[in-house]
């Protein structure tokens, strides 16, 4: 590396070739994006050694396109809205209005659903 150091009333200052401040400007921007992903990872492995469920790519996709969580999740489980009723002890209609966005659910009913689905409650409700 190419460096000088010139002193100034302000200090010292380094000076190099654009080139090589460039490259490190970059290497120093991929190391902080290993270091968020360091982090990512980390935090991920925590939930899942906390019990947090491991949810498939196909599910992922559907619920960041937007889809209906409890209708995913519920499919994902494999369970029918009848089933998911008799567990919840809330109505095949109610679910079935939750699913299609006729009622947003309130949140001891969500709470219910996400309990009989083993999934957070915060899978079920939108941002």
């Amino acid at each position: 590396m190419n460096v000088r150091f010139q002193k100034t009333p302000r200090g010292e200052i380094a000076i190099m070739p654009r080139k090589e401040y460039e490259a490190l400007v970059v290497k120093a921007a991929e190391a902080d994006e290993d270091a968020d992903t360091a982090r990512l990872v980390a935090r991920a492995r925590g939930e899942i050694a906390a019990g947090a469920p491991l949810l498939p790519k196909h599910v992922i996709d559907r619920l960041a396109k937007g889809d209906n969580p409890v209708r995913v999740l519920r499919e994902w489980r494999d369970v029918t809205q009848l089933y998911l009723s008799f567990k919840t002890k809330l109505s095949q209609g109610y679910i079935s209005d939750v699913e299609t966005g006729r009622r947003k659910g309130a949140a001891a009913a969500l709470r219910r659903i996400a309990d009989a689905l083993k999934v957070p409650l915060d899978l079920l409700v939108s941002a």
